[in-house]
């Protein structure tokens, strides 16, 4: 019965790891994350005219490769602001102001991947383990 009980949740856990999607920061750029969404840093100038609104802020800054979840940037300070750039949609491009009145174009790069989305793949993926170890968990008790 021990065996099988310690079989049953080695499966389980097995099954969990292998369902369980690695997540890897490509920090080839230099980048800002606003709203999940990563925009690569360009080195192209925009005209404070051609600025339009705010639509976010650095919250988390770090230069150390991970995924964090925010507003977040591996190149600017806590507190950098973003906004949009008149006559452009910001999935395509977005403006940076790293210093009072200069602005940076910062090109959308599509969706981050350390987002804080959840991941349901993974919850239904231990699920359906988890109903295919149920039976095998019966089978291997009855047997005994």
């Amino acid at each position: 019965m021990k065996k099988s009980l310690f079989l049953l949740i080695m499966f389980c856990l097995a099954g969990t790891l292998l369902a369980v999607k690695a997540v890897h920061a490509d920090w080839a750029n230099n980048f800002v994350v606003n709203e999940g969404k990563s925009y690569i840093i360009t080195d192209k100038r925009i005209d404070a005219e051609d600025v339009d609104s705010m639509i976010g802020r650095v919250t988390k800054y770090s230069d150390v490769e991970g995924t964090y979840s925010g507003n977040f940037s591996n190149y600017y300070p806590k507190g950098t602001k973003y906004y949009s750039i008149k006559g452009v949609n910001i999935n395509e491009a977005i403006a940076v102001e790293p210093d009072n009145g200069t602005f940076i174009r910062a090109d959308y790069n599509g969706e981050y991947a350390g987002g804080a989305s959840f991941n349901w793949s993974i919850l239904w993926s231990a699920a359906a383990l988890l109903l295919l170890a149920i039976p095998i968990f019966i089978v291997v008790k009855r047997k005994k």
